[in-house]
């Protein structure tokens, strides 16, 4: 199927924040393109969830489903491992239950653009993923606060020195709220 299938495919249907994924952000054949994107099934195996939300109930994301969370979410293992857009699937799924799936999106916007901005003047070939975790925990507020001082940093200064000086900020922050920026192994 080359169509889309849902609205938005920058928040799975099961709450995975696909905007802040480094493989949405990858160029290329291996670029994911979210869920229910364009050519999702082509990229994905079948997804159980997603063919209960969208396709089956109309329906962006589970959390709109009165039956949320229903036994699906233990049946089929749903992203129940330490990758860090799943992390958040259940704070996400229910924020957007809260207050709406527009206002998640425009929150993840904040999130996605900044991202785009680290990438596109902050990463040497190797600080991708660090910043997807970043912009994916960080709260808004901090983000926005390390994303200035981003901005802000000496542009006569190396951009392999600039580089360590926003992780080296980055690790500090989330150090400081408590919040780990390293991709976790499954045991």
């Amino acid at each position: 199927m080359t169509d889309k299938i849902k609205k938005y495919e920058s928040i799975g249907s099961c709450g995975i924040d696909c905007g802040l994924c480094p493989r949405f952000h990858t160029k290329g054949n291996s670029a994911c393109p979210g869920c229910g994107g364009l050519n999702f099934k082509d990229k994905h195996p079948s997804c159980g969830v997603l063919s209960c939300c969208a396709v089956k109930n109309g329906f962006e994301v589970c959390s709109e489903c009165m039956d949320y969370p229903c036994k699906r979410f233990e049946t089929e293992n749903v992203h129940y491992d330490s990758f860090v857009t799943h992390q958040k699937m259940f704070a996400n799924l229910d924020f957007i239950k809260d207050n709406g799936i527009e206002q998640f999106i425009e929150n993840q916007k904040i999130r996605t653009n900044i991202l785009s901005d680290l990438l596109s003047n902050y990463d040497d070939g190797r600080s991708k993923s660090f910043y997807c975790i970043g912009c994916a925990l960080l709260p808004i507020d901090k983000l926005q606060e390390v994303h200035e001082f981003a901005n802000n940093l000496d542009r006569d200064k190396e951009l392999k020195e600039r580089i360590k000086v926003l992780k080296d900020f980055l690790l500090i922050v989330a150090r400081f709220l408590d919040i780990e920026l390293k991709l976790h192994q499954k045991k």
